[in-house]
């Protein structure tokens, strides 16, 4: 959806400087790993249950008996209440699986003067804090196609570490999707960008990810100029990933249309998540990151308290 990326000539400058500035994360990152602590603190999730079916001495439920399985865990007393063959499962405390992955293409780096950051330091925050959150609360996290799990105290470092490694590397390029994996079962994704691409695409990303029963959030960052459209008069937009513009005469009637299109494109964003039972976060970036986290940690808390499934 290339014309919502379209900017105004009056944020060209501040636009292009942070462009310039997200060439050397490294020089960025100390600013943003203090941040992410903060807001992880302020929202600190807490150690909660994470009951599966397992090796463990505390009873959690009966289930039926399913011809083929081993007989040894048969509870006969139970049993014989019924007409059923019932197995007595145990739980244990295992940890879950959190794979995250941040856009960082270039429509990420914008910034207007209403914005209290960029679109890329608002996600790279917000999925640093969200790694350390979970790890305080047991999990393992990974970043999508660069680290594998870890359940590290100082994955906030970790992460950023592979960050700048990656794109410190010879012929990187950002993609404004993560790759097409298909992640285990039992797992989670929290995908965080702008989410500017074709509504097809992105639908096609989350049925490949969540094919064997893996479950998502999307956090879709956006900066308050891209859904105020606060444009009037003679304006010249730009297209952050090209060298495209657009000239218009009296901008502001354009402001209905846009606003509607952008509306669309969400809606099906959101419809696509549905289908596959993930969630999807809207947060602009005029707004405190701690907002978008503690509504995240909640949803996390709910989705990954249905993963009660037997081992």
């Amino acid at each position: 959806m290339s014309d919502t990326r379209l900017l105004n000539e009056s944020e060209r400058q501040v636009s292009s400087e942070t462009e310039g500035a997200a060439l050397d994360l490294a020089a960025r990152l100390p600013n943003l790993i203090v941040a992410a602590k903060e807001i992880a603190s302020s929202v600190m999730l807490g150690v909660h249950g994470r009951r599966v079916a397992g090796i463990g001495e505390t009873f959690w439920q009966f289930r039926p008996f399913v011809p083929g399985e081993s007989t040894a865990g048969i509870d006969w007393r139970r049993s014989a209440r019924d007409d059923r063959i019932y197995i007595r499962e145990r739980e244990w405390e295992g940890a879950h699986t959190i794979w995250i992955w941040i856009d960082r293409s270039p429509s990420m780096a914008f910034v207007s003067k209403l914005a209290l950051q960029s679109k890329l330091d608002r996600a790279l925050v917000l999925g640093l804090a969200a790694a350390d959150l979970l790890v305080h609360g047991g999990e393992r996290v990974g970043l999508m196609g660069l680290t594998r799990p870890m359940a590290s105290r100082g994955i906030i470092h970790k992460f950023a570490e592979a960050l700048v490694a990656e794109e410190r590397s010879a012929g990187f390029s950002p993609a404004e999707l993560p790759v097409s994996a298909t992640l285990p079962p039992r797992t989670q994704a929290i995908l965080i960008s702008d989410f500017l691409s074709e509504p097809a695409d992105i639908a096609e990303k989350i049925n490949v990810l969540s094919a064997r029963g893996a479950r998502g959030h999307l956090v879709m960052i956006a900066d308050p100029v891209e859904e105020t459209f606060p444009f009037a008069g003679h304006t010249e937009f730009l297209d952050v990933d090209s060298s495209e513009r657009l000239r218009v005469g009296q901008a502001e009637s354009f402001r209905n249309i846009y606003v509607s299109r952008l509306a669309a494109h969400r809606d099906a964003i959101a419809t696509a998540a549905r289908r596959r039972g993930w969630s999807v976060l809207p947060h602009r970036t005029d707004r405190t990151g701690s907002e978008a986290l503690l509504t995240l940690r909640m949803r996390l808390e709910a989705d990954l308290g249905q993963f009660r499934v037997a081992g």
